[in-house]
């Protein structure tokens, strides 16, 4: 090993060699939503005393589960002295460190793990795909399953998309996991250890979760690989500027191996693009495939093609089931979805595009001029990341929010028209309005969603009921 840092973190391996203690089987559930209830169900079916606790009110759905279950549970406020008893306590990734309650359980001591690690707890011998990074993990890790799903693979695609790894575990277990990780799930594993790890790019993203410093973020990014060793892969973006930057003070244990957008002729292992062609290389052998055959398009999705074609070979499947999958894929719902074409006018819904990195790989991938629908809840957003596409390929920008002072003040002076809008509705009409045939309507956000939508999807649907209208 060189001088560097090394990321593995065997302190929390020495922590406890197993979450269960012989005289405490308490295991409290905070927030009782996905990941919360997929916990709490799981602990019961090993033997757990289970409790959860939600701070909010709980869906009803959610509620008729415990219920069924037999799990008891409290929501609207938290009974403190029975989660501080808790052996272990699973927190749900969407609550903050900075709340009181959790203020209090770090102050007690209570071992805090996140719901993927009591999941990769009691997953026997299954093997895991975790997939991690800033943008293009839904996609990546819908496209992984997709992969092992149509090679006949026992696999489940869970965490962030699809059910909780846990309640997979809990009642329907596989052979294989996929699984969509967030860097909050990966701030509270301990011996959660993919057999193979994705990390596709790192930009800033949920800083305020990391007490804005951006090397917190990536730090807890790299988390993914800290309990690898050499039989396990981490497949990782050479091309990205803050993992490389990383990996110039940390090493790791797995054996790395990475995916580019340079041409890497002679390459043993890895991926690269040249001359419209994806080329994956390993074991001896190398897959090419023609970037006109991918069913997802755009210069981000070769990226996501890339780890997701490695991580199938590591897997085991041949070279042509990878190719003849490539072209059969659909890609995800408001994540470059077109919707449709209205007097020559194409409308797509990129809703869950909810920060400006994700709104430079959508831009990035127009080949058309462009009126953008932007804005919502913004998160501290730097609109001048996307400022030279803006000028190159948008011809008027609808802002779609409450406050949309920020993207006045970055991007007005960029284009001819900027329209201020409060709905879906309104913004479909405005955007339509600007428009002649062989335009395109991108709805990319950039932005949360919660000043006016319950969620991303939210507003992705409503964009397109708003265009069935027109």
């Amino acid at each position: 090993m060189d001088s560097r840092d090394h990321i593995g973190h065997h302190e929390y391996r020495n922590l406890k060699t197993a979450i269960v203690q012989d005289n405490n089987k308490q295991l409290v559930i905070l927030g009782a939503a996905e990941s919360g209830v997929g916990a709490a169900l799981l602990g019961k079916k090993q033997g757990w005393d289970v409790f959860v606790s939600d701070g909010g009110t709980i869906k009803e759905q959610y509620k008729n589960v415990l219920e069924k279950a037999g799990i008891g549970y409290e929501e609207k406020g938290h009974d403190e002295k029975r989660i501080l008893r808790a052996a272990c306590l699973v927190k749900s990734p969407g609550i903050s460190e900075k709340t009181e309650i959790m203020k209090r359980v770090r102050a007690a001591g209570v071992m805090v793990c996140s719901e993927i690690e009591l999941g990769y707890r009691y997953k026997g011998d299954s093997k895991i795909i975790a997939i991690t990074g800033s943008n293009g993990k839904s996609t990546t890790t819908k496209l992984i399953f997709h992969l092992l799903k149509e090679a006949g693979y026992d696999v489940a695609m869970v965490g962030n998309i699809g059910v909780s790894f846990a309640k997979q575990v809990a009642e329907e277990p596989r052979d294989w996991y996929v699984i969509e990780v967030s860097s909050f799930q990966l701030d509270d594993i301990h011996q959660f250890k993919p057999d193979i790890a994705v990390l596709l790019n790192i930009t800033p993203d949920h800083l305020d979760r990391y007490d804005y410093k951006f090397e917190n973020y990536v730090a807890s990014k790299f988390r993914i690989t800290m309990n690898q060793d050499r039989k396990d892969k981490l497949v990782l973006n050479k091309d990205d500027a803050a993992i490389k930057e990383y990996l110039h003070t940390h090493t790791t244990n797995a054996e790395e191996i990475y995916f580019t957008m340079d041409e890497q002729e002679g390459l043993k292992e890895g991926a690269f693009v040249s001359n419209e062609q994806v080329h994956i290389v390993y074991d001896g052998e190398q897959l090419d495939v023609s970037i006109h055959d991918l069913a997802i398009k755009g210069k981000h999705n070769q990226y996501n093609t890339m780890a997701a074609g490695i991580s199938a070979r590591v897997a085991g499947i041949r070279k042509e089931k990878i190719r003849e999958s490539f072209s059969s894929f659909e890609g995800l719902e408001h994540r470059l979805e077109f919707v449709g074409t209205v007097k020559g006018v194409d409308f797509i819904n990129d809703s869950k595009a909810t920060n400006v990195n994700s709104v430079w790989f959508a831009l990035e991938s127009m080949t058309k001029p462009t009126i953008l629908i932007l804005g919502g809840q913004d998160k501290g957003n730097d609109y001048t990341e996307i400022s030279m596409l803006v000028k190159d390929k948008v011809k008027a920008i609808v802002c779609l929010g409450v406050d949309n002072k920020p993207i006045h003040e970055a991007l007005e002076t960029l284009v001819p028209v900027m329209i201020d809008t409060l709905s879906a509705k309104e913004a479909v009409a405005a955007a339509f309005e600007c428009s002649e045939r062989g335009d395109v309507v991108l709805l990319s956000p950039g932005c949360a969603s919660f000043d006016l939508f319950k969620n991303y999807e939210d507003r992705g649907r409503q964009f397109k009921e708003a265009v069935k209208e027109l």
